[in-house]
């Protein structure tokens, strides 16, 4: 007769420890590629998440003091881009709208900032030549 195994009661957790230190090494090197160089406190709102295969986004940047910042991408986090006024906006996107048509347009503003200067860039992008601009928030937060 075959001997009867004892059942286990324990829970083997050393799979689960290696999972948990990958997916801790995963958002180790990928937060600070999630952050831009130029402060600015976003509203928060549900939105989708943007698409990752784009390279080299159009970024403008609103602080809340009203200074503008462009950047042409997100992936370099300690550059804050190159400052702009609302003048040459126009002039410097155009540029990069005429030689890239395909390139997407998000503007990153301040929370606190009027809602005329932010709707005042989206209409010196349009002039410039985007056909569309996005606006980046943060995700909202649970309970708060």
């Amino acid at each position: 007769m075959a001997a009867r195994r004892k059942p286990m009661s324990e829970i083997n957790v050393v799979p689960y420890i290696d999972v948990m230190l990958v997916l801790l090494v995963i958002f180790m090197a990928t937060a600070p590629l999630l952050t831009q160089g130029v402060v600015v406190d976003l509203p928060e709102a549900p939105s989708e998440s943007i698409d990752d295969s784009v390279e080299d986004p159009l970024v403008v940047s609103m602080r809340a003091d009203g200074a503008i910042f462009m950047n042409l991408g997100m992936l370099d986090a300690d550059d804050d881009g190159t400052r702009v006024t609302v003048f040459s906006l126009e002039e410097q996107a155009g540029k990069i709208l005429r030689a890239r048509d395909d390139v997407p347009v998000y503007i990153k503003a301040d929370h606190t900032l009027d809602y005329g200067n932010v709707v005042g860039v989206m209409t010196v992008l349009q002039k410039a030549g985007a056909n569309s601009v996005g606006l980046i928030t943060d995700p909202p937060t649970l309970g708060g």
